[in-house]
C-alpha cells in the first residue's frame, strides 16, 4: 500500500504519531518514551511509503515483512499501524492494559499485522534471516524483510551470529535498520559497551552499510531504495536518531529510555509537539 504522501505530509503524520505515543504512555503509566519518539520518522516512512502492505489484508502473501527486534519500542509501531488503518486510533489508549491487544511487547497472535512476538533482545536479525531464506526457497523475489534493531541490543552475541549467516548466504532481501540513538537502559551505549566503529563492524561482517540521519524522512526512504538495489549482500541502515525527539526535556536523556511521562510531563510534551517546540504559535498564545 502506497499513500503517495509528500515529505511535508509525512512529517506531519510523524508528529501526530509522537503525540499519540505520549498519550498512550501517560494513560498506561508505564512503558518506554525515548526510543519510540526517536523512531517516529522511520515508522511513518515505513508504513506510509516504504512497505508493500495492506491493512485490510494483514496476511497478504505478497507483503513485505517488518520485524521489531527491540520490542519495547512497540508504541511507535502501534501508533503507525493505527494511523495506517490496521485498527481504530482509539484503541491506542489500551496500551499495556490487561487483556489488550496492545501489549508492552508485540504479541503476534494478538494483533493482525505483527509478524513476530518480541521481548528477548537480539533475536530479530536471526528471525529475519530465517524469513529471508524461506522467501528465497519460495522464489519470492519481490519481497523484503525489514528488521528494526536498537543499538543497545547489539551487545547480544546472537546479532553477530545472524550477521555472519546473512552475509554467507548473500541475503540481499534483508534491510536492517539500527536505531543509533546512543542510549540504553543503563546509560550511553559508548559507556556501557562501546559499539564504534559501528560502520566498520558491519562492513567487516560483509554487509553493505548506509549511514543516515534517521530523523530525516526523505533520507530514510532513499536509504531503503538504495538497500533494495544492493544485489550481492544484505544491507544495513545505521540511522542516527535523537532519543525523545520532539520533546525538549526528553531528548538525549537515557533516563527516559524506560520511563513514561506523568500527567504534567505529558501536557508539556504535547504542547511542545503541537507547537514544534515553540516554533508554531496559536492565536491566543
Amino acid at each position: 500500500m502506497k499513500h503517495g504522501m509528500s515529505t511535508e505530509q509525512l512529517e506531519k503524520k510523524a508528529n501526530q504519531i509522537r503525540q499519540d505515543i505520549i498519550k498512550m504512555l501517560e494513560h498506561a503509566g508505564s512503558g518506554h518514551s525515548a526510543g519510540p519518539l526517536g523512531l517516529a520518522d522511520i515508522f511513518t516512512a515505513l508504513y506510509f511509503d516504504v512497505l508493500k502492505h495492506d491493512p485490510k489484508k494483514p496476511d497478504w502473501d505478497q507483503r513485505d515483512i517488518l520485524l521489531l527486534s527491540n520490542g519495547h519500542c512497540v508504541p511507535v509501531r502501534y501508533a503507525a499501524m493505527a494511523h495506517a488503518g490496521y485498527f481504530d486510533v482509539k484503541e491506542l489508549l489500551t496500551l499495556r492494559k490487561l487483556g489488550s491487544r496492545l501489549q508492552g511487547h508485540p504479541e503476534r497472535v494478538r494483533l493482525p499485522g505483527l509478524e513476530t512476538t518480541s521481548g528477548p533482545l537480539g533475536c530479530g536479525l536471526s528471525q529475519a534471516c530465517g524469513m529471508a531464506l524461506a522467501m528465497r526457497m519460495d522464489k519470492d523475489l519481490h519481497r523484503w524483510v525489514y528488521v528494526v534493531m536498537g543499538d543497545g541490543e547489539l551487545d547480544e552475541g546472537n546479532v553477530w551470529e545472524a550477521a555472519m549467516l546473512a552475509a554467507k548466504y548473500k541475503l540481499n532481501n534483508i534491510i536492517g535498520i539500527i536505531d543509533r540513538n546512543n542510549i540504553q537502559i543503563d546509560g550511553p551505549t559508548e559507556v556501557v559497551m562501546p559499539l564504534e566503529d559501528l560502520r566498520a563492524k558491519w562492513e567487516g561482517f560483509g554487509w553493505h552499510v548506509i549511514e543516515i540521519d534517521g530523523n530525516n524522512i526523505e533520507a530514510f526512504i532513499d536509504a531503503c531504495a538504495m538497500g533494495r538495489a544492493v544485489v550481492e549482500k544484505p544491507a544495513m541502515i545505521i540511522a542516527h536518531t535523537v532519543p525523545g525527539k520532539g520533546v525538549d526535556f526528553m531528548e538525549y536523556d537515557f533516563h527516559w529510555h524506560g520511563a513514561p511521562p506523568n500527567h504534567e510531563q505529558a501536557k508539556k510534551a504535547l504542547h511542545e509537539l503541537r507547537t514544534l517546540q515553540g516554533k508554531i504559535r496559536g492565536e491566543h498564545e
